[in-house]
């Protein structure tokens, strides 16, 4: 897939960049590129993450932005100044790693006064800095503890406390909340996000969990083969995906190809392989050529008896029912042998049988069109 030299974005005014990157590429064996063609801009403020699976470039990008690679071609500029061959010290970066990277023979005080060091900043005015610091994320009453003594939660709070405490412009977060349980995750998730919010700083966030990024972002950054697929706000890039693999990659699909049979004004109609013929909101395609359409499992629902026209009907047989609680399951074979996921809410729900015929629809503003 190729891309324009640079991502469009609506947060585009040059005066609240803070990071830049300009056609940087990235090779280990000066071959293959694990970073290709990167244009992105990253505003004051905003809480960026960048999202995709491993090997995706998401990562390397982060590590050449906080000094730990540099880049083969193209320029990083902070503040409007290169510093790709800046080495991390030099850059007012923090950073917050998956594993902590904690001391673990020196005290959690002493281990967020760490940077400080390296910054002349000694005696009492680090002290104050680390209580500060340890404030923000409520440690200031385990000052004294060691690693070994804190939680996962408390560590990770340590390590955030460390990256904060040199009132850094920039905070660069690798996967930090993967080790920690689901629930202390989500809650993470949260608190990262508010004190963020509340401090005003900027952070970039890398990691392969979608509804992470969903859940914390401003704008997201959805890389694959070292590109980016897609930069968008959470709603934007989860209702209107790019492409195949963006719709793919954030959240549930039911994701099939097809033929662009015509249109009608913004509506595409297109064409199953069995010789359904449904519509689809249009953004892209040719008449004759092979596209996709997009459909989230929240988005089928039980046919009603009026057959309104502004929705699809789509017949098939029910094949799983599961129970999750909230809402009940579906995997319907249907559009010649394709099986599609419905996500019914129970308020709607009724008992089903694997076997038995039933009819889904869609309205055709949520049935997307895809380049295929």
């Amino acid at each position: 897939m190729s891309l324009s030299p640079a991502i469009p974005s609506a947060m585009d005014d040059s005066a609240d960049v803070l990071v830049r990157f300009e056609d940087v590429k990235k090779s280990y064996d000066g071959v293959n590129f694990v970073v290709e063609g990167l244009n992105l801009d990253v505003q004051n403020g905003e809480f960026l993450t960048m999202l995709g699976p491993s090997g995706s470039g998401k990562t390397t990008t982060l590590m050449m932005l906080g000094g730990f690679e540099r880049p083969t071609l193209g320029r990083i500029l902070l503040k409007g100044k290169p510093v790709e061959r800046l080495p991390p010290e030099k850059r007012n970066i923090g950073f917050v790693f998956q594993n902590y990277a904690l001391f673990p023979h020196m005290t959690v005080s002493e281990n967020v006064a760490f940077p400080l060091r390296y910054r002349g900043i000694t005696g009492a005015q680090a002290r104050e800095k680390v209580q500060q610091a340890l404030g923000r994320v409520s440690l200031d009453a385990l000052g004294d503890r060691r690693p070994a003594q804190l939680s996962g939660g408390q560590q990770q709070r340590v390590a955030l406390a460390r990256a904060l405490v040199f009132e850094p412009s920039l905070v660069l977060m690798d996967e930090p909340l993967g080790a920690l349980d689901k629930q202390l995750r989500e809650h993470m998730q949260i608190e990262i996000k508010q004190l963020q919010v509340a401090l005003g700083i900027t952070m970039v966030y890398v990691t392969h969990d979608q509804s992470e990024a969903l859940t914390m972002s401003d704008r997201i950054a959805v890389f694959h083969d070292g590109r980016i697929q897609q930069l968008a706000d959470p709603e934007t890039l989860y209702n209107a995906p790019s492409n195949r693999f963006v719709a793919s990659f954030i959240g549930e699909n039911n994701t099939m190809q097809c033929m662009l049979a015509g249109r009608e004004g913004d509506v595409a109609v297109v064409r199953m392989a069995d010789g359904t013929v449904l519509k689809a909101a249009s953004t892209c395609g040719s008449t004759g050529g092979e596209v996709s359409i997009s459909i989230r499992p929240e988005s089928l629902s039980l046919a009603e008896a009026d057959g309104r026209s502004e929705v699809n009907r789509i017949p098939g047989k029910a094949r799983g029912v599961f129970f999750l609680g909230d809402h009940v399951r579906l995997s319907v074979e249907a559009l010649g042998g394709q099986l599609l996921t419905a996500r019914i809410p129970m308020r709607q729900a009724r008992p089903f049988t694997a076997g038995e015929d039933l009819v889904l629809e869609c309205d055709v503003s949520e049935c997307r069109l895809l380049e295929a």
